[in-house]
């Protein structure tokens, strides 16, 4: 489609007025639609007639104000459900995304022992656990009887929090404990998220964990990492995260135009605090590259120490296999 101004002005009308109904703070929410208004006026979107271009345009001039990451505007091919609500409570919409989670495994990318009996899952997103629930307790339960863990959570991007919950649920007790809270600028409400008293299959216990972040890990991979690190059941490695707290959801301005807004304002109730603009810092800064490895000795060291002088002979043989793969980890890196 080719852009014309007024569908232009229809679109930031609609955007406008969808930001001063949903957007978490309300007082932001006025400047940046002053920011969009005055580049209207100033005649910045004028020679911008594709959809793809204007819609980075809008998200870069909204980001410009507080540079809110979960902040944007999506331009789409094909037209968006007919729904002046929220997208992801629209049943076409839900089947689409439903679809998008399940042929991407619902955000589960690897799952694996390593040798040393060193459990090893790689996250991307947190999916809806009404969808992907099944897979997210199959993947627990075959790390359950693994020595440590390493969770990769490098490039994971986003999720919902209620997935978080769930598989932070196997790294805690069976008492429950709250994890978040988020309140809803929408319902006004605040939604509290917490670990659950009964699982499927089987608890990891008071094993070492291990979790790798990267400049890339945001939304619900940060705050996945923030639960684990401010009760101190993991180590994370890695890099500063990049700092995006307030969850959302989407609204259709335009049947090509998809934004989404942030109406919600999450908080740990162990630091008081969101990770909007702030991120979370690792207790082990290191390159994103080389987080794995680091993390991969540590917990292989760890479990080595653990083991002792046992008489046991499976337990022998697991010395001898951590033994001969942290010999093979440090002539790799000789090289």
């Amino acid at each position: 489609m080719v852009l014309v101004p007024a569908t232009q002005t229809e679109i930031l009308q609609t955007l406008m007025a969808k930001l001063k109904a949903n957007y978490i703070f309300p007082d932001v929410a006025e400047q940046i639609c002053t920011c969009l208004q005055k580049h209207l006026e100033d005649g910045d979107y004028a020679n911008i007639s594709e959809g793809e271009f204007f819609a980075l345009a809008l998200t870069l001039h909204m980001q410009e104000v507080n540079h809110d990451e979960h902040l944007w505007v999506r331009w789409h091919a094909e037209p968006l459900p007919d729904d002046d609500g929220q997208l992801r409570l629209n049943p076409e919409w839900q089947d689409e995304r439903r679809l998008e989670s399940r042929l991407n495994n619902y955000g589960f990318v690897k799952v694996e022992r390593l040798p040393g009996n060193i459990g090893c899952l790689e996250i991307h997103s947190f999916h809806r656990p009404e969808w992907g629930s099944e897979t997210a307790s199959a993947a627990m339960n075959f790390l359950a009887d693994t020595s440590a863990m390493i969770i990769d959570l490098r490039q994971c991007t986003g999720g919902y929090p209620g997935m978080v919950a769930l598989i932070l649920s196997y790294l805690f007790g069976k008492e429950p404990i709250h994890l978040i809270s988020i309140y809803w600028r929408d319902d006004d409400k605040t939604q509290e998220f917490r670990t659950l008293p009964e699982i499927p299959g089987k608890r990891y216990g008071e094993k070492p964990v291990y979790v790798l972040t990267s400049r890339v890990t945001f939304s619900a991979g940060e705050q996945f990492a923030d639960i684990l690190q401010s009760r101190k059941r993991a180590v994370l490695l890695g890099e500063k995260t990049d700092g995006g707290g307030h969850p959302g959801t989407s609204y259709r301005i335009h049947p090509y135009f998809e934004a989404f807004l942030p109406i919600g304002l999450v908080t740990n109730p162990v630091t008081g605090t969101d990770l909007e603009g702030v991120g979370v810092t690792p207790d082990i800064s290191i390159p994103a590259e080389q987080a794995f490895t680091a993390a991969y000795r540590m917990a292989l060291q760890t479990v080595l120490e653990s083991l002792g002088e046992s008489t046991s002979e499976p337990l022998q043989t697991l010395a001898k296999e951590i033994q001969t793969t942290l010999h093979s980890l440090e002539a790799n890196q000789k090289i």
